[in-house]
């Protein structure tokens, strides 16, 4: 398994947030967490990313326990967060911020493999290859996303994590972006998606775990969570979802 989260306890200072997280991804699939806002959803990923030190519990990724690591670390082992709202470097053209994206091989790497993988990630996202010059903060939501994905790929990850993509964007982008995952698990990506939107999540996750009050409450494939009465009441009753 790329990823085994085994019994992760985590939460800021007094406040205890995660409580005995377990959950798995498989290669080249997705796996999607939904829940209501406050479930500890963000917390989970900060604790993957190495952001956040775990009170308890193991985190292994490719066998090797990481739990604990720095996140320069983390990122080196292949592991790429896109954090909720992005953080991009606004004031840098975007042809750069995806360039930092691949710091960590800059010195291990040849030059010529770092522009392959930005000429993939211009396929990916033509608009990029577009607004390349522009500066990252004049960009549309939807182009910000892009690019925070994009330079979450120049990283050449093992697993993409994703924080709330589709959070402020409109629907038309929103279906966009979700095909667009659905199009990097098909080139073999294993993707760990934390989503708002609980509909469109499950529609394309091959695994999907619905947090609540920091805990795990329910596990199966996206297509059983779609169809499970209690997540229909709870998440789907909307057709935006919940976060």
């Amino acid at each position: 398994m790329p990823l085994e989260v085994q019994g992760l306890d985590a939460g800021y200072g007094y406040l205890h947030v995660l409580h005995g997280i377990s959950l798995t991804t498989r290669p080249g699939e997705i796996a999607a967490v939904i829940g209501a806002n406050g479930a500890g959803k963000t917390t989970l990923l900060r604790v993957l990313s190495g952001l956040l030190r775990p009170a308890g519990g193991r985190v292994l990724f490719d066998g090797e326990n990481i739990t604990g690591w720095p996140p320069e670390r983390i990122a080196a082992r292949g592991l790429a967060h896109i954090p909720e709202r992005r953080h991009l470097f606004a004031s840098l053209r975007v042809e750069d911020n995806l360039l930092l994206g691949a710091y960590l091989r800059l010195r291990r790497e040849p030059r010529a493999a770092i522009h392959e993988d930005l000429e993939r990630v211009h396929t990916l996202f033509p608009r990029l290859r577009e607004r390349r010059r522009q500066l990252a903060g004049t960009l549309s939501g939807g182009e910000q996303q892009m690019l925070a994905i994009g330079r979450g790929l120049m990283a050449r990850p093992k697993l993409l994590m994703l924080d709330e993509p589709s959070l402020g964007l409109a629907p038309l982008l929103v279906r966009e972006l979700f095909r667009v995952i659905a199009e990097l698990r098909a080139q073999g990506y294993t993707i760990l998606l934390v989503e708002q939107n609980a509909r469109q999540a499950l529609q394309i996750a091959d695994t999907a775990y619905v947090m609540e009050t920091g805990r795990i409450r329910l596990q199966g494939s996206g297509r059983e969570l779609l169809a499970s009465p209690v997540v229909q009441a709870a998440y789907l009753g909307a057709r935006s979802g919940t976060r």
